[in-house]
């Protein structure tokens, strides 16, 4: 038997030093012959020069030799022979003289070979030098033209595929690492052959990257380990690139497109999966494993759902894509049928969105095909709605670049059912409550800022055809607005405190005015616009110091303006208000007071209105109390709000107690201004609490004061008739009688005539005609001595009224008072006398009075009246104090 060519002149080789062999001197004593002979043969072969294909094969044949004697070597290192890295360069070497435009030789096949035999030696490749040998060996191969199997060409045919089988073969050792597939080795490798699919024009050279990369990837189907799985970052490239060819035209690419994907999902649920469930799962891979794309929707929506992590979903996403963008008609078709798979689940866990919205931002224009348009809409408005806040951040930092397409996004994001409502609702409740919402976790980075979300609604403002859904949100994108400008103009909220710089400050507002201009002008509302800005109120709404003059005439403008949202507003602010956490609630107080004026809007408030409204007030908050005061006298204008006084009135009442006198007196002059607007019949409750807080305030020295109090009084004796004189009214008019006439010796001229006409008014109602003259034209005395003889009954009653008066700040009064107590002492008799011994010491003491008119009365009335006891005697029968007891309960 003839030896091989090869082989033959292997045995030619003689054994000579080299230069190399000096140096390191291997020890070849263990070699057999044939093996010394083939390490000569590398000796001289490794020598500059030019080499036949015998010569390369004998080479190759001599380094299989040589690797296999260092294989059997207990610490073998193929170094100490020769130095692999520059074996691996020769070889490498080899294949780069191979031509790509024919296959006539086995130097290619034997090379990568080669290749492998060397890679199961020490040291190890390094990764640079695999990358080459794999780079350069796939170029040699993919770059070859397309070869047939045919009867002629048989031999041709059987050599390419022996040269594929050594492709494979040398992949599949240089992936290898420690007994187990490194997976980062196999990314590199993986990143080197896709080229060749995806750009490549050639049918026959996407099909041979397919066939390498599936291939490679059914032998890591046989490892349950591999190295550094979690580096293997090109899943989702992969998955979105295969799904793609699954739909290709040509059967061969969509065959090995289908193959390639199975066996990736096979390895990820061999990685991924719980081991219970993987052999049900790699059961139904199998299954559907031969039919096309379709057949594995199942298989194709549980991978990307539950084993891509959220970059390899994002990568999937950008595959598909930029295949719609940049690829061909059946690419585009390709990647709009396989997105409609998978997003037909939300894509909540999904990374990259600034590059997925970026890459659809700026080349959204190119995609002309309308499936694919709706299908890139599509995924823009599931990231809207699971990354709102990267999406908003990442569309700005795009139009702060660059102002193409202006609205262009905003508009995408504005064209899908509900997705208008939903991005509104989402930038308000962001505006509202700036804290991240707790399913969305943002850090520093992603997180959407006040401004940023007061931006987005200007934009969003700004997208035509939209004034329907602008309809809908104006009235709580009005007041959240509104409240927005509040926080940064009074710098009363964490939203004006971290604007970091006085220009980011002015943005914010700015914007947010901007923001509230436009909605006022897409609703229809231009005249509304035109009389705030006639009477200057953008320029007091972001000025500090006439901020709530601002907010006052925006409420004005829509009620003089007659706005058909007045009613939804007033609900939004009452709804904000429910919350105790509110931090505007001064503006939506402000706001509120001007608002009530109008009667669509006082027709709709109810009983938990207007609790709301009463739950935030504070006397002790000046501001809060004003506000509150012209809220309640508006609700005494209108006939529905009228009824709801009651439950206003203790807060109103409590601010006459107010440490400020001019808080006191702007809540007389109110209820002063409302009393003309009550009726008896539908406030007597109110106008009956009212009339017992005046008590208090009779006596006050402040003139304007005690005048306003005694008007007031005669305001709501004004309103009472014969008829609606009761209990407690009647006893309180009674109570207050000595009080009036005393007060018509006051120091100020008003008083005494307010009182003047008030007694004639209670004559009439009480039916004392004759004292009505008295009242009418009398002095003091004259009057108290016909009400003493008419009313003697009640002369007890009126002692006590008298001594109460004892304490006025006026002196006539005291003296007027002292005077009457003593008449009607004189005719205490005894017994009487005992009763009334508190009042009887309250006079004793009027002694001491600093009025000397006052004191000195008192001296001598108490003269007088111990010269009566000493003419009184001993003793009263007690059947005339019966008779006279029973007299006085009988009055």
């Amino acid at each position: 038997m003839n030896p091989h060519p090869e082989m033959r002149n292997l045995s030619r080789v003689s054994f000579r030093p080299s230069m190399y062999d000096v140096l390191l001197k291997p020890s070849l004593s263990g070699l057999c012959q044939s093996e010394k002979e083939a390490y000569q043969l590398i000796m001289d072969f490794m020598e500059p020069g030019q080499m036949s294909q015998i010569d390369k094969l004998s080479f190759l044949n001599a380094v299989v030799t040589l690797s296999s004697v260092v294989r059997d070597q207990a610490n073998g290192n193929m170094n100490n022979y020769y130095p692999k890295t520059l074996l691996a360069k020769k070889i490498e070497t080899f294949i780069l003289e191979e031509p790509t435009e024919l296959l006539d030789s086995s130097v290619r096949q034997q090379a990568m070979l080669c290749i492998v035999a060397l890679s199961q030696v020490k040291p190890p490749f390094q990764l640079c030098q695999k990358l080459e040998l794999v780079n350069v060996s796939i170029t040699s191969t993919f770059s070859l033209p397309l070869i047939m199997p045919s009867l002629d060409r048989k031999e041709s045919a059987s050599l390419y595929l022996q040269t594929i089988q050594a492709l494979d073969d040398m992949l599949q050792a240089l992936v290898m690492e420690d007994m187990s597939p490194n997976m980062v080795i196999l990314q590199s490798f993986v990143e080197i052959i896709l080229p060749w699919l995806m750009l490549s024009d050639k049918v026959q050279e996407q099909i041979r990257a397919l066939g390498t990369i599936s291939r490679l990837l059914r032998f890591i189907c046989n490892f349950s380990e591999l190295s550094h799985m979690a580096s293997f970052t090109i899943t989702g490239k992969l998955m979105g690139t295969f799904s793609i060819f699954c739909l290709n035209p040509s059967q061969d690419i969509c065959t090995g497109a289908l193959e390639a994907l199975h066996y990736l999902f096979i390895i990820l649920v061999l990685q991924r999966s719980v081991r219970p469930k993987t052999e049900a799962i790699l059961k139904d891979l199998q299954k559907q494993f031969r039919g096309n794309l379709m057949a594995n929707m199942q298989s194709l929506t549980l991978i990307f759902r539950k084993y891509l992590t959220p970059e390899e979903r994002a990568d999937v996403l950008l595959v598909a894509i930029e295949s719609m963008i940049k690829g061909s008609t059946n690419d585009v078709f390709a990647a709009s049928k396989m997105l409609k798979i998978i997003l037909r689940y939300s894509v909540t866990e999904v990374s990259k969105v600034p590059e997925i919205i970026k890459l659809i931002y700026y080349h959204i224009d190119r995609v002309t095909e309308k499936t694919a348009q709706n299908t890139i809409k599509k995924v823009f408005q599931l990231l809207v709605q699971a990354h709102t806040d990267e999406v908003i951040l990442t569309l700005f930092k795009i139009k702060d670049q660059s102002q193409r397409g202006a609205y262009k996004s905003w508009e995408i994001l504005a064209s899908f059912p509900k997705g208008y409502q939903v991005i509104m609702e989402y930038l308000l409740q962001r505006i509202i409550s700036p804290q991240a919402p707790k399913d969305q976790e943002a850090d520093h980075e992603t997180e959407l800022s006040t401004l940023i979300a007061t931006r987005a609604i200007h934009e969003l403002l700004l997208v035509p055809n939209q004034q329907f859904e602008v309809q809908t949100f104006f009235a709580s994108l009005f007041v959240a607005l509104l409240f927005q400008i509040s926080s940064l103009v009074t710098k009363g909220s964490i939203v004006a405190q971290n604007a970091p710089t006085e220009t980011e400050f002015g943005d914010a507002v700015s914007s947010s005015i901007e923001a509230l201009k436009t909605l006022l002008r897409n609703s229809g509302y231009i005249d509304h616009l035109s009389y705030i800005q006639t009477l200057g109120g953008w320029e007091l709404l972001v000025s500090p110091e006439r901020h709530y003059e601002g907010v006052s005439l925006l409420a004005r403008s829509l009620v003089v303006k007659n706005c058909w949202h007045n009613r939804p507003v007033f609900s939004f602010f009452i709804r904000t208000l429910q919350s105790p956490g509110c931090t505007n609630y001064f503006t939506a107080l402000v706001f509120l007071a001007e608002l009530l004026c109008c009667p669509d809007v006082a027709g709709v408030v109810d009983e938990g209105a207007t609790k709301i409204l009463a739950d935030w007030f504070n006397c002790d908050e000046l501001d809060t109390a004003h506000v509150f005061l012209q809220i309640t006298e508006t609700f005494a204008k209108h006939k529905n709000t009228i009824k709801y006084l009651n439950i206003l009135q203790p807060f109103v009442l409590s601010c006459c107690y107010s440490s400020s006198i001019d808080l006191v007196m702007e809540t007389f002059r109110m209820l002063q201004r409302i009393l003309k607007d009550l009726t008896w019949y539908h406030s007597s409750s109110f106008i009956i609490k009212l009339t017992f807080t005046l008590v208090h305030f009779f006596e006050e020295e402040s003139d304007q004061l005690r005048l306003i109090t005694f008007e007031i009084y005669a305001s709501i004796l004004a309103k009472v008739s014969r008829m609606t004189l009761a209990f407690p009214l009647r006893h309180q008019i009674l109570n207050l009688l000595i009080l009036l006439v005393l007060h018509l010796k006051d120091v100020n001229a008003a008083v005494v005539e307010v009182c003047r006409l008030t007694l004639c008014h209670i004559a009439t109602i009480m039916r004392w005609s004759k004292l009505k003259a008295v009242f009418a034209k009398n002095d003091v005395f004259t009057i108290l001595n016909a009400l003493l003889k008419q009313e003697r009954s009640k002369e007890l009653w009126f002692l006590k009224q008298s001594v109460a008066l004892f304490k006025s700040p006026q002196g006539p009064i005291r003296q007027v008072a002292v005077w009457f107590a003593g008449q009607i002492i004189w005719n205490l008799n005894k017994a009487e006398e005992e009763e009334m011994e508190e009042e009887f010491a309250a006079f004793r003491y009027m002694q001491r009075d600093p009025d000397p008119i006052v004191s000195c009365l008192t001296v001598q009335t108490c003269y007088i009246l111990q010269a009566k006891e000493k003419m009184m005697p001993a003793k009263i029968p007690s059947s005339y104090l019966c008779l006279r007891r029973k007299k006085r309960r009988w009055s």
